[in-house]
């Protein structure tokens, strides 16, 4: 599985892409989402993720990039991408969905990208200090 860094996607985000169309967020907190996400991240809970991955397939099946993520990306973040990149080769048609569609992670998680980039709304949206005070 690739990574990629925090720096990288605020790079991406502030880019001339469009969200949801040129590139996907796709944050897979559970109820830990609370306290803040990255900016248009698309919240696809870890715990219904096996139920709802062929949605999150067709959803995301046109857009060129689509980037995993949950608090920290070493357990639910990285097993979500995979699970989503199997369900993609099943459930696709030959021909279906962007060609080259990257699959990646962001490494070091939500917790790493909000504590350096909390005070930017351009990447951060719903920031609560007090929810990460007491972490």
């Amino acid at each position: 599985m690739k990574f990629i860094s925090g720096d990288e996607l605020a790079e991406i985000i502030k880019g001339d892409g469009e969200a949801k169309k040129d590139y996907l967020v796709v944050d897979v907190r559970d109820e830990d989402f609370e306290g803040g996400n990255i900016k248009n991240a698309a919240n696809w809970p870890s715990k219904q993720l096996s139920t709802t991955v062929d949605e999150l397939v067709n959803d995301a099946k046109d857009v060129p990039l689509v980037i995993f993520h949950c608090t920290l990306s070493q357990m639910r973040g990285p097993t979500a991408a995979k699970k989503y990149v199997e369900s993609r080769v099943k459930s696709l048609e030959e021909g279906e969905g962007h060609p080259n569609q990257e699959v990646v992670v962001l490494q070091d998680g939500f917790s790493l990208f909000q504590s350096k980039f909390k005070d930017d709304p351009e990447l951060v949206e719903n920031w609560d200090e007090k929810v990460w005070a007491s972490n």
